[in-house]
């Protein structure tokens, strides 16, 4: 493993460290998947897709573009992108050479007597207005430094006990350097205006809102923007016509909620924005080939569990 150039971080294509990948219940395990590896244009998502575990993307080739609730993030080299369990995103390479990139997923138990508190505030800073950070070389190389050490540690440790704890430990004091450095973050949205960016801000405002009555109309007058010239826009930036994107985010978002709460059927339905329990049922079964009742009895047998090395970023 060597230095990536332009980096202070470690790397090597196709490596990768795993402590209990296994569907295991997240009320109760601690588990990593670090991904060392490259993505290109051909694997882009067409839709955003979200997670039960925390995941964390590292850029090391320009350039990347990521959507986190719809909103558009450009990316450099060396930036970190967190996100919290249940955030709509996606990853968006530009045609060309494959972009290398580290990602790690990780999950802590819910209940960790005498560390929730610590572990809890350590994690905020996955909720952070902005969920991308960018800092200067010299922080860059005291925060990355511990993930080297993992590296080192994954390959020098022998026993897979020992190792395993080294890691996590490594690894938390990585968070609290991030949680300590948050507020030196220089990473500044990018506000170039026009009608794409334009267009992101109304994915950005449909994945906040989509719980409401929002409509192409409610949409067009919100944004000052004909709907005719918005529906036009809209297709052409996003592949998808206003009314798919409104009712994929909504469906993804009840997806979530089968799988991660306890809310009956019909209170999801209502929670994602939908006018009646039969629309919710027709609409459902349009995008995923099955009802709701169904999509959550199939998760049963995992249901509240989590494979790590499913990322696909």
């Amino acid at each position: 493993m060597k230095y990536y150039h332009n980096s202070p971080l470690l790397y090597e294509k196709g490596f990768s460290i795993i402590i209990n990948d296994e569907a295991l219940s997240f009320d109760s395990s601690i588990c990593y998947y670090f991904d060392y590896d490259e993505r290109s244009h051909s694997v882009n998502m067409d839709f955003p897709h979200f997670h039960s575990f925390y995941e964390m993307m590292i850029p090391l080739s320009p350039k990347a573009y990521h959507f986190i609730n719809g909103k558009r993030y450009d990316l450099v080299p060396n930036d970190l992108v967190l996100l919290a369990p249940s955030v709509l995103h996606q990853t968006e390479y530009p045609p060309g050479p494959p972009s290398d990139r580290i990602v790690i997923g990780f999950m802590f138990p819910r209940h960790m007597p005498s560390f929730e508190s610590g572990y809890r505030e350590i994690l905020s800073v996955f909720n952070s207005p902005c969920p991308v950070f960018r800092f200067h070389r010299d922080e860059q190389a005291i925060l990355f430094s511990r993930l080297n050490e993992i590296t080192e540690i994954s390959q020098r440790v022998l026993s897979p006990s020992v190792r395993n704890l080294m890691i996590h430990n490594k690894f938390v004091e990585f968070l609290y350097l991030l949680y300590s450095m948050k507020d030196q973050n220089y990473y500044t949205p990018s506000t170039e205006g026009g009608i794409k960016d334009k267009i992101y801000n109304i994915t950005s405002y449909i994945h906040l809102h989509y719980s409401e009555d929002i409509s192409l109309t409610t949409l067009a007058d919100t944004f000052f923007i004909s709907p005719y010239y918005l529906s036009h826009q809209f297709k052409e930036v996003t592949g998808y016509t206003v009314i798919q994107y409104i009712q994929l985010t909504r469906i993804k978002n009840a997806q979530y909620l089968l799988l991660n709460s306890s809310e009956k059927i019909t209170q999801i339905a209502e929670l994602t924005g939908f006018s009646s329990f039969s629309q919710f049922n027709r609409v459902f079964r349009k995008i995923c080939g099955m009802s709701p009742s169904d999509y959550k009895l199939s998760s049963q047998k995992t249901e509240k569990t989590v494979t790590l090395t499913s990322i696909n970023q």
